[in-house]
């Protein structure tokens, strides 16, 4: 994994962004899955596949923990909301902190890996975090992107790579879910791409993050300049 203290984008009043990556497959301690609410572990008991369960439950575990550690507050008391969506109006956007002035926060999981991004309150952020997916997965989802990412994807020799691929679409994901509108809004309405950074979107900070060789991941801030560090659990 990447040291993410070292990435920072030029600004003079950059974003704070905490950030941490947990690999489910290593046993984790300090995390304690009582501090689930009954909500969660029934999301969790409903998973057919133990491993989806053991995902689940670290993930939510993991988020209340560093929660729990920002806010001051027991992990087990934290609830949760939803803001309005950008789109409809309806309480499915952005998830956040009840009755608590705390930070904003993002959470994304896929196959063995955890990611969670912290931010300071009202600094939206997104994050996502994706097992490289197969050729046709890209063939077939390539074509929903921005005009000049699908360019840009396109014109590689031999087309689209699966890892060339998953790094524009974990920035995209994480770019909507900081948004607070997920897939309700047009994939191909905004590029965030690698290619031309003077093309992403305005007050913006979109990174590529590193998950190692079989994942792709990325994180999003509402903030023109951000610095990340990533932590232990």
């Amino acid at each position: 994994m990447t040291d993410a203290a070292q990435i920072r984008t030029a600004g003079p009043e950059a974003a704070q962004i905490d950030l941490w990556l947990v690999d489910v497959r290593v046993p984790q301690p300090a995390l304690d899955p009582t501090v689930l609410d009954p909500e969660e572990g029934e999301r969790a008991a409903r998973f057919l596949r133990e491993s989806d369960r053991v995902l689940y439950s670290v993930a939510h575990t993991a988020l209340r923990t560093v929660l729990a550690a920002r806010t001051g507050l027991p992990a087990a008391e934290l609830r949760f909301e939803r803001a309005p969506c950008p789109c409809c109006g309806a309480l499915h956007g952005r998830p956040r902190l009840a009755s608590v002035g705390g930070p904003e926060f993002s959470l994304s999981h896929s196959g063995d890996l955890v990611l969670i991004g912290l931010a300071p309150p009202s600094v939206p952020i997104g994050v996502d975090v994706e097992r490289l997916p197969e050729a046709r997965a890209v063939r077939e989802t390539v074509t929903t992107l921005h005009p000049a990412e699908r360019a840009e994807l396109t014109a590689a020799p031999g087309g689209p790579s699966p890892e060339a691929f998953a790094r524009v679409w974990t920035r995209k994901e994480a770019y909507l879910k900081a948004l607070g509108t997920g897939l309700g809004r047009d994939p191909a309405e905004d590029y965030v791409g690698e290619a031309d950074p003077g093309a992403l979107p305005q007050g913006w900070t979109i990174t590529t993050l590193d998950a190692g060789a079989t994942y792709a991941a990325a994180v999003a801030v509402a903030a023109p300049a951000a610095t990340f560090t990533f932590h232990a659990i």
